[in-house]
């Protein structure tokens, strides 16, 4: 969960359910793999927020166009993130995909380190609560689960590909 957070696209749903699944064998509680899920979401969080801190703006400054970041993306971004930051901290932590990489902007934006640990919490404790339960409440069926956790990775993946190629198609008619 640490590495997740950190924006490595490790996904959230195998490694919490799996925690599940294997205190669904007795080999851990419950309750201590969710406060580790919770715990490790919060470091690598940190972790985020502190290169986007520490680097984040002048690196988007210097190379956000090769990626179609402008300063006027730049500018819209911050003041969105000043008017909503604490709220969208909190709704990205429920969303698969975006919550990895929540962490970033909002050290960029200088959001108030107190609020970001707050928010954060607060936004990965039902996912990675739901997601350590559903591991345990199909434990009995895990190899059937696995099958269709392959499914619904490949199919998410092929879909968050498909809506880049499309970003950067728009971006790309719009710049011209």
């Amino acid at each position: 969960m640490l590495l997740e957070s950190a924006c490595i696209p490790i996904p959230s749903e195998l490694i919490m359910t799996f925690a599940g699944y294997a205190a669904f064998r007795g080999e851990m509680g419950l309750a201590p793999a969710i406060i580790a899920g919770v715990l490790g979401n919060l470091i690598g969080s940190l972790l985020a927020y502190w290169i986007g801190l520490r680097g984040g703006r002048a690196f988007l400054r210097s190379y956000g166009r090769y990626v179609l970041f402008s300063e006027r993306h730049f500018e819209s971004s911050e003041r969105f993130f000043a008017k909503y930051g604490a709220i969208t901290v909190l709704i990205s932590r429920l969303l698969p995909a975006v919550r990895t990489f929540i962490s970033l902007p909002a050290g960029i934006a200088k959001m108030r380190l107190s609020t970001f640990m707050i928010f954060t919490i607060i936004g990965c404790i039902p996912w990675v609560a739901i997601l350590a339960y559903v591991g345990y409440a199909l434990g009995q069926h895990w190899e059937t689960v696995t099958t269709h956790f392959t499914l619904f990775t490949d199919l998410s993946a092929a879909l968050l590909v498909v809506l880049f190629i499309s970003f950067l198609l728009r971006n790309r008619r719009h710049s011209r």
